[in-house]
């Protein structure tokens, strides 16, 4: 169990649940960022991790940065430190469990970045993004234009980092921002009963699924096939698989 001034982070039966915990509205500031680091930190040692959750306390996910940590930002301090957080906001692309980002409420600026590192997004219907950046003086530094382009596309992308636009759950699902969207009081169900499902399949075919997925995303189709190959060869023949495959046959033979 972590629990800091930012975060709580509990593992239970191989599911892990980091928790935004400064409500109402989960600002982003200095102390986030380094606490973030540390529980990155924190998580990376813990052992049987299948799946993470992502989820905030409070009225919404993250009403986005500090501007007062902004304006303070000098170009120096951007330069030495920004490589730090683009890296411990794609913490979770490198980690071998898929991790999931459930939303509700406002979702903004860095918050709405904080989230593109999850391999998917599940939203309330009360979800509301934007990407402000542009409008205070900056572009967004870490995913925000990066990640969200390959999320949604070219031209979405420049919609929401150049105007601004706030948007609905709907709309985010239509764009492809979010890829599920549940009545508020439904999202904590359905995303825990999307990690228990992940959590109870075979762990070398999650870890390869997602690693398939991103080599295919960041390398193209040669590469993922490639892939594909070498994963294949290795859970062919294993225990994991006859076991998962009788169990699968038999669940069918029940229906």
């Amino acid at each position: 169990m972590f629990e800091g001034k930012y975060f709580l982070f509990n593992l239970e039966k191989g599911i892990g649940v980091l928790t935004l915990n400064r409500p109402p509205l989960n600002i982003f500031e200095a102390g986030f960022y380094k606490e973030l680091d540390e529980v990155e930190r924190y998580i990376e040692q813990q052992e049987g991790i299948r799946c993470v959750v992502i989820n905030a306390n409070g009225k919404c996910f993250s009403a986005g940065i500090d501007l007062n940590y902004l304006i303070n930002a000098s170009s120096q301090y951007v330069l030495d430190h920004l490589p730090w957080l683009q890296r411990i906001y794609g913490f979770w692309q490198e980690q071998n469990y898929p991790v999931i980002a459930a939303v509700h409420g406002l979702c903004v600026g860095s918050g709405l970045e904080f989230i593109l590192g999850a391999d998917f997004r599940v939203a309330a219907d009360n979800a509301v993004f934007a990407l402000p950046e542009v409008q205070l003086g900056l572009s967004a530094d870490m995913g925000g234009t990066a990640r969200l382009t390959r999320l949604v596309g070219i031209g979405q992308a420049k919609r929401l980092a150049l105007t601004g636009e706030k948007i609905d759950a709907q709309e985010a699902l239509r764009i492809g921002l979010v890829e599920v969207v549940v009545p508020m009081e439904e999202l904590n169900d359905r995303v825990m009963k999307m990690a228990k499902t992940i959590a109870r399949s075979p762990e070398a075919a999650v870890r390869f699924c997602k690693k398939g997925i991103n080599a295919t995303d960041e390398g193209g189709l040669r590469a993922g096939l490639l892939f594909e190959q070498a994963q294949s060869t290795y859970c062919c023949g294993t225990e994991d698989l006859h076991n998962a495959v009788k169990a699968y046959a038999a669940s069918l033979s029940k229906k």
